[in-house]
């Protein structure tokens, strides 16, 4: 399959790491920095294109790893070429350029995949599948904290939030995407933001998600931590507790009630479980590689790719909700898809 990336930057160089673990992936790439062209064609062995318009062109799918002021141009383009298209996050810049998109997608009968990673993480999948499975009992809060300081690599466009969004969309997406895939549909959102009123530089958003199940979520992120980067998240039900923190090992771990793993009645009994994964990941275990490799494969198959566009939209009306909240200091209902 031919694979085309639009894009030599962090995520771009992530990309093409994990389709060279894959044999019948061939990758070509755009890239319009010639320092940056040179150094990705040596280090990944891809062919380097002329132009986008010639990238598209050469490919069967379209993996967009641009600044996200760029992704509806350029997710279009390739639509209207009927490539398949995977879409780094978040899905656009706008709610409006998000519902173009994916209305063009479905019209055309094309494939296209928002990169919402964390959903491929072990310890989140893992999680999610707990919760799911009703372990917890019955969902009542969560939070998660994600961040550490803004990217170098792309630093002038990330603190320039009319292109990037800040840290709501750009980082928190993440987050929000995870807690409605988990617990559900989000009625409201209420936010506190840094960058938010500014519109530039380093950003730090606080933000806590009503759902309509009447569970709360709270969501910590930020781009202003000097300690480096750090990933937490807790989930309480009414039958135990999970919580995962990637600096320690392992990182999963599990209380219930033992009442509810099946080895006492009483419900103040709680058991602790520690749930991995607590082994090095192999290169296929990879969350980065499982995507890819799994919307390659649903590409090939002709079948739904892992996560719908509009999954990757109504995470994106979540972050917009928590921007409009920041800068008003209302509680808001983010967007439905219709």
């Amino acid at each position: 399959m031919r694979v085309g990336i639009l894009g030599a930057g962090g995520m771009g160089n992530v990309h093409a790491s994990k389709y060279k673990l894959m044999p019948d992936v061939e990758v070509s790439f755009f890239e319009s920095d010639p320092e940056k062209a040179g150094q990705f064609s040596r280090r990944w062995g891809a062919n380097a294109m002329a132009s986008e318009d010639d990238l598209i062109a050469a490919s069967d799918v379209v993996d967009v790893c641009l600044p996200t002021d760029l992704h509806l141009e350029f997710g279009l383009r390739a639509i209207r070429s009927r490539k398949a298209v995977f879409m780094e996050k978040p899905l656009t810049r706008t709610l409006e350029e998000g519902r173009e998109l994916v209305g063009a997608a479905r019209d055309a009968g094309v494939p296209l995949m928002p990169g919402q990673v964390v959903r491929f993480f072990p310890e989140f999948a893992k999680a999610h599948g707990i919760v799911k499975r009703g372990d917890l009992g019955d969902p009542a809060v969560a939070r998660v904290r994600r961040g550490g300081v803004a990217p170098k690599g792309s630093r002038e466009w990330f603190m320039d939030h009319a292109r990037s969004g800040g840290v709501l969309l750009d980082l928190a997406v993440h987050d929000f995407d995870w807690l409605r895939w988990t617990l559900g549909e989000v009625e409201s959102v209420y936010s506190r933001s840094v960058g938010a009123q500014k519109g530039t530089g380093p950003d730090y958003a606080l933000t806590l998600l009503k759902f309509e199940s009447g569970a709360i979520g709270h969501v910590e992120s930020t781009w202003m931590d000097p300690a480096g980067f750090r990933v937490t998240f807790e989930v309480c039900g009414s039958q135990g507790m999970i919580e995962h923190d990637s600096r320690n090992s392992p990182s999963l771990r599990t209380a219930v009630t033992a009442a509810a793993s099946g080895s006492s009645t009483d419900p103040r009994s709680a058991a602790p479980i520690r749930t991995g994964p607590e082994a090095p990941l192999s290169p296929q275990d990879d969350p980065y590689f499982v995507q890819l490799s799994t919307f390659l494969d649903a590409v090939k198959g002709g079948h739904e790719v892992p996560v719908a566009p509009e999954e990757g939209w109504a995470a994106l009306a979540i972050a917009f909700a928590a921007l409009e909240s920041a800068r008003s200091g209302e509680v808001i209902q983010p967007s439905r898809f219709r």
